[in-house]
């Protein structure tokens, strides 16, 4: 008696990439959506299809954001003003928009007698202003100790 021989397997199936028709794995398009049975892609192809749309997609968040900012700025900042405000200094700031869009920034208070930009420069987000109008503000520092004395506000 000889022994039985497995039966070979059927290739596994997926769905035809254009109509979802069942077809082996080994192929993309089923004879109806492939007439011709031209081959699939290239995988260097697809890749390239996907690489040109983060491509696109970046230039266009670009040119969205670029139109978002326009006309915002350049700011001018200016303390005007240090006092003792309990265990910190309440410093106010007097920032303009020399731009054509109203517009925020982000500023940072320092001692300017300090070199560089040390840890305890405070750095906030400036209230909206107005195209070419210089709006006053204060701002309670915390990490610059509680001795009034000159201080630097850069805004841009």
């Amino acid at each position: 008696m000889t022994p039985a021989t497995p039966p070979i397997p059927a290739e596994p199936l997926h769905g035809c990439v254009r109509c979802g028709a069942q077809i082996p794995i080994s192929e993309s398009m089923c004879e109806q959506c492939n007439p011709l049975g031209l081959k699939a892609p290239a995988a260097s192809q697809a890749h390239g299809i996907a690489f040109l749309g983060i491509g696109v997609a970046v230039v266009i968040m670009a040119v969205v954001a670029r139109l978002a900012i326009a006309g915002i700025g350049p700011f001018y900042s200016t303390v005007t003003n240090v006092a003792s405000a309990g265990s910190a200094l309440r410093v106010t700031v007097a920032l303009t928009n020399q731009g054509s869009a109203t517009g925020s920034t982000t500023c940072r208070i320092d001692d300017p007698a300090e070199r560089g930009i040390g840890p305890e420069a405070q750095f906030f987000e400036s209230p909206q202003v107005q195209p070419g109008k210089t709006l006053l503000f204060d701002v309670v520092v915390t990490s610059l100790g509680t001795q009034v004395r000159p201080l630097s506000a850069n805004c841009s």
